[in-house]
């Protein structure tokens, strides 16, 4: 039976991932995160609250447990608050990291690290694995070295890169795009969105599965596993307008530049997914289809 551990399992891939696993056999699931346990069921698995900037805490419980596997979902991912509190950003973002890539070494485990678009300048995009990483927020630095880190020091590791997750679990911490963009538009109040930014969105359940195919398969390297459709971030909200039957004359389009945020964002993202479809299997859903499956859990 594989021994797989999972950081982060409060926070929205995390519990998809439990969804997933807790659906197959030979599996013994161990999953953390900071605080009490928000999934739903309680059966099937083994839940310890873990604070993974904690070096000492993340020696002993991979040390107890002595995983085969770590999938490390938990990070600081509000890009805003990464650039006002940049010491925050690289205790989750880096210094985590580091203390899980020692764990994973001593016991061997094969470690799969969740990273972002974010890392690239958003000049060339959709990207691929190879291509040059050229951060222009603080969230992306750390992001990358992270990513630095692992690539230098750590075994056997894997990096699923993913953009603009979106998707629906219990108890969720925040929203995501799908779900801002029918709520605002369902009150029926004019909305600004920026149409000078183009994203891969990603539903949650198909990142899910790209973890478990880069696991299942024991794949190295770098793997892009996101939606395959690229948008505007304003199409985004159009399209789920369109499959709502709301009201589109209440998107009024803004620049990034009137919005003042702390942190850059990439203008133009989203992956190019030939070598995840090639080695891993990977085929994600259309972004339709994904708000289908969204509400069908609603």
């Amino acid at each position: 039976m594989k021994k797989l551990l999972i950081t982060g399992s409060n926070g929205l891939l995390g519990q998809k991932l439990l969804d997933l696993y807790l659906t197959l056999d030979n599996i013994e699931l161990i999953v953390t995160s900071r605080g009490k346990n928000r999934y739903p069921r309680k059966e099937g698995y083994t839940y310890v609250s873990l604070d993974i900037t904690n070096e000492e805490e993340v020696n002993q419980i991979v040390s107890k447990y002595s995983p085969d596997c770590i999938i490390n979902t938990a990070a600081m991912t509000n890009v805003d608050s990464c650039e006002s509190d940049k010491e925050g950003c690289d205790r989750l973002n880096v210094n985590a990291v580091g203390y899980l890539v020692q764990a994973s070494n001593r016991v061997h485990a094969h470690l799969i690290h969740l990273s972002t678009d974010f890392i690239f300048d958003g000049t060339a995009g959709p990207y691929k694995e190879e291509d040059t990483p050229n951060p222009l927020s603080y969230y992306g630095e750390s992001k990358l070295k992270a990513e630095t880190i692992i690539r230098k020091t750590c075994h056997k590791w894997s990096i699923a890169r993913t953009v603009l997750v979106y998707g629906i679990v219990h108890d969720m911490s925040r929203s995501n795009i799908v779900l801002w963009a029918k709520g605002s538009l369902e009150k029926g109040q004019p909305i600004k969105v920026v149409d000078d930014q183009f994203r891969s969105p990603t539903l949650a359940e198909d990142l899910a599965l790209g973890c478990r195919l880069i696991e299942q398969k024991e794949a190295d390297g770098i793997f892009n596993i996101s939606g395959k459709d690229q948008m505007s971030i304003v199409e985004i909200v159009e399209r789920v307008a369109d499959y709502f039957d709301l009201d589109k004359s209440i998107i009024n389009t803004i620049s990034s530049a009137t919005l003042n945020q702390a942190a850059k964002r990439p203008p133009i993202t989203g992956f190019d997914l030939t070598k995840s479809n090639t080695i891993l299997g990977y085929a994600p859903r259309s972004f339709e289809e994904g708000i289908a499956i969204l509400m069908d859990q609603i």
